[in-house]
C-alpha cells in the first residue's frame, strides 16, 4: 500500500516523501478507517484525502465550506491529471448534470461539495447509486457552535455514518483548542476514529503586535518595503475594509476591498484578481480567506483586533502556505478591547455564550500583552508546549522591558473612580495629564485631587497603562453602556498599595522605515542575482499559462517550484522530474516550454 503511494506521490504530485504523518494517514485510511487529523494550515492536508481517493476504488466525497476552495483544489488536482469536479452554485444545470452523470459512470476520482447541497434528498439518493471510496470533511471546526466559523449544515454530517457506515471517513482541520477537537469527534460520531495531531507551529511565520496610533499610517508604513507583494489585511467593519482600501490604492498599493456586503459580482472579481494575480492586497473582513488555497500569500495584517485567538490563529495562517518567509502583523489598541466587549454585550446570544465569548477575547488580550515568546503563548491556547523561545516574533527579536507601573496604576484606578466609572481612556488621560479642556470643566475634573497628577507620563504613555489594566483585569468595560471603564473587584488590593503592578514598557516609535518593518529585519525569501532573470522569465511564463486557462498562478506551479528551476537549471525532462512539485502530468503539459526558457536565458 505505502510503495503504491510513495510512486503516486512522486508520479502525480510532484514531491520526493511524505511530511510528519502524513504516510500514516494516507496508509490508515486508504485500509478503510477513520480519522480525525489535526494539521497546521501548509501542513499538506489536503493529501491525506486526495492520496487515498486515488488508491481506493470509487470516488471520494470531499465536503467543504466555500466555492472559492472547491474550485482553487479542482484546478490544481486536473492540472496533475487526477479527475476532479465540484458541485456548486456556480454551475449552470447542463455543467450540474455533467458531473453528476460522471460520478454515476464512476469517472471521478473526487468530488467536491458544499454541505448544504450533499444534505439534499436528491443528492444523497445520487451517492446511493456511486461507487464511494471516502468522505473527506474539511474545516471539520465548523461543526462547533462556539467556534469562529460555525455552519449549522456540519452538525447533519453524521447522517455520512448512518448510511453508508462502510465508507471510511476522514475530518481535518487547521484549528481547533482542545475543547473543540473533543467537540468534532462528538458530533461527527468520530470518537472512535484515530486521532493525529500534528503540531500547530507555523516557524516560517513572524508574529508582531504593535500599539495602535494611527492605524493606516502604520499599515502603511509596514507595506511600504512589500510593495509588490501579496497579502491580506483584515478590518472589522466593512466601512472601514473600503476607506482602508481607498487609502492604500491611493498610496500606490495595488489593493482591493472584499465584504459580505459588497455587490456579488464585484466581490467575485475582487477575489479572482487576488487569486490570479501577482503582489495584490485583499482588505476584507473575516468574510474572506477561509479555504483560501494562495501559497504565496507573504503578510496577514490585522489593523483592528480579531475576536478570538482561534480566528487570529487561523487568519494569520493563511500566510505562508507554501512554507517561506511570512509575517502576522497587528495593529491593537484600548479602543479595539471596549468595542468587542460592547459588540459580545450587545449581541443577542444568551448568557453562556457571552462567557465564552468574553474568555476567548481575554485570551488574545493576553497574547497581545505578554512580555513571552509569542508563539510559546499562542500554541499554549491549543494545548502545545513549545519548549524554548520561538527567535522569529517581536518579543523573542527584541525583548520588551518591564516597569513598576504600580504608582501610575493607582493614579489610573483614583482617576476612574473620583470620575464616576463612566468615561472613557481618553478623558481620562486628560485628566491625569492636567489637559485644558472643555468637557473637564463641564463636568469640575479639574477640582479632582487627581487632576495633572499624572503629567510625568505622555498620553502614549498612559495609554498603554489603561490598556494593560484592562488586560489585567484591573478595569472593567462597561459593554452595556458609552464603553467607560470601571473598577474590577480586583482593584482593591492595588488601590490599599497591597498589591504591585508590573507593566509592559511602550516601545518608543521609531523612523518611518524600521517602524513599518515591526521589530527586526524583515524575512526575506533569498533570490539570487544570477537566478533573478530566470525566475522572472518563468514567471512570466506562468502568467501566460494561467490567464490561457483562466486558472490562479501557482495551480500551474508554486513559487518555490520556479526558484528550484532557476537555481537547478533542468535542461531535459528527467531534470525536470527530480524538482519538487513537477510530476509527470506537469512535465508532458509544461516541459517543453520551460525548457525553452530556461535554454533562452543561458543563451542570453
Amino acid at each position: 500500500m505505502l510503495s503504491h503511494a510513495h510512486h503516486l506521490l512522486e508520479t502525480i504530485f510532484g514531491h520526493r516523501g511524505f511530511r510528519g504523518e502524513q504516510a500514516e494517514i494516507v496508509r490508515h485510511v486508504a485500509e478503510g478507517n477513520d480519522a480525525l487529523v489535526l494539521m497546521p494550515t501548509g501542513g499538506g492536508k489536503s493529501l491525506c484525502y486526495q492520496l487515498p481517493a486515488l488508491l481506493r476504488d470509487g470516488v471520494a466525497i470531499v465536503v467543504s465550506p466555500l466555492i472559492a476552495l472547491m474550485q482553487d483544489q479542482v484546478d490544481a488536482l486536473r492540472q496533475l491529471g487526477v479527475r476532479a469536479a465540484c458541485l456548486n452554485s456556480t454551475l449552470d444545470a447542463a455543467a450540474a448534470q455533467s458531473v453528476e452523470r460522471d460520478l454515476l459512470a464512476g469517472d471521478l476520482d473526487l468530488l467536491y461539495v458544499a454541505p448544504e447541497r450533499l444534505l439534499t434528498a436528491r443528492f444523497l439518493s445520487l451517492l446511493d447509486r456511486a461507487p464511494l471510496a471516502l468522505f473527506a470533511i474539511d474545516e471539520a471546526h465548523c461543526v462547533s457552535q462556539w467556534g469562529h466559523d460555525f455552519r449549522p449544515e456540519y452538525r447533519e454530517l453524521t447522517i455520512l455514518h448512518e448510511r453508508w457506515p462502510q465508507v471510511p471517513r476522514i475530518a481535518l482541520t487547521a484549528t481547533a483548542d482542545p475543547p473543540t477537537q473533543r467537540e468534532i469527534a462528538e458530533r461527527l460520531q468520530l470518537e472512535d476514529a484515530r486521532r493525529f495531531v500534528s503540531s500547530f507551529d507555523r516557524p516560517n511565520i513572524r508574529y508582531t503586535v504593535v500599539q495602535k496610533e494611527n492605524a493606516r499610517r502604520q499599515l502603511l508604513d509596514f507595506l511600504e518595503p512589500r510593495r509588490g507583494e501579496a497579502g491580506i489585511v483584515y478590518c472589522l467593519s466593512r466601512r472601514k475594509v473600503e476607506e482602508t482600501a481607498e487609502f492604500l490604492a491611493g498610496h500606490g498599493i495595488d489593493a482591493v476591498p472584499y465584504h459580505a456586503g459588497m455587490d456579488p459580482a464585484l466581490r467575485l472579481a475582487n477575489q479572482h484578481r487576488f487569486l490570479r494575480g501577482e503582489g495584490v492586497v485583499v482588505v476584507a473582513t473575516i468574510a474572506f480567506g477561509m479555504g483560501i488555497d494562495k501559497p504565496d500569500v507573504r503578510f496577514v495584517a490585522h489593523i483592528d483586533l480579531p475576536k478570538s485567538i482561534e480566528g487570529y490563529y487561523q487568519e494569520t495562517g493563511r500566510a505562508g502556505r507554501d512554507g517561506e518567509p511570512a509575517e502576522a502583523w497587528m495593529c491593537y489598541g484600548l479602543g479595539d478591547l471596549v468595542l468587542l466587549r460592547q459588540m459580545i454585550e450587545q449581541s443577542e446570544s444568551g448568557p453562556e455564550r457571552k462567557r465564552l465569548e468574553h474568555r476567548k477575547l481575554d485570551a488574545l488580550v493576553g497574547y497581545c500583552e505578554t512580555m513571552r515568546c509569542r508563539r510559546q503563548v499562542l500554541l499554549d491556547n491549543f494545548g502545545e508546549t513549545l519548549p524554548k523561545a520561538c527567535g522569529n516574533c517581536d518579543n523573542c527579536l527584541s525583548p520588551p522591558e518591564s516597569w513598576d507601573g504600580t504608582e501610575a496604576a493607582r493614579k489610573a484606578l483614583s482617576c476612574v473612580y473620583r470620575t464616576g466609572q463612566r468615561f472613557g481612556a481618553a478623558h481620562l488621560i486628560d485628566v491625569l495629564r492636567g489637559a485644558d479642556t472643555e468637557r473637564i470643566h463641564q463636568f469640575g475634573h479639574d477640582q479632582l485631587a487627581v487632576y495633572g497628577v499624572g503629567a510625568d507620563l505622555d498620553a502614549r504613555s498612559w495609554r498603554g497603562v489603561f490598556r494593560q489594566l484592562v488586560a489585567l483585569g484591573l478595569l472593567e468595560v462597561d459593554a452595556e453602556g458609552h464603553g467607560g471603564l470601571r473598577l474590577s473587584e480586583a482593584a482593591r488590593p492595588v488601590l490599599r498599595g497591597e498589591q504591585p503592578v508590573l507593566l509592559r514598557k511602550e516601545s518608543l516609535r521609531k523612523g518611518r522605515r524600521e517602524r513599518g518593518d515591526g521589530r527586526g529585519a524583515r524575512p526575506a525569501i533569498d533570490i539570487p542575482a544570477a537566478d533573478r532573470p530566470l525566475f522572472e522569465a518563468l514567471r512570466g511564463l506562468r502568467t501566460r499559462l494561467a490567464r490561457d486557462q483562466g486558472v490562479p498562478p501557482y495551480v500551474i506551479f508554486h513559487d518555490a517550484t520556479l526558484r528550484e528551476i532557476a537555481r537547478q537549471r533542468p535542461q531535459t525532462p528527467g531534470d525536470l522530474a527530480l524538482i519538487g512539485g513537477i510530476g509527470a502530468g506537469k512535465i508532458e503539459r509544461y516541459g517543453d516550454e520551460v525548457l525553452d526558457v530556461v535554454a533562452e536565458i543561458e543563451a542570453a
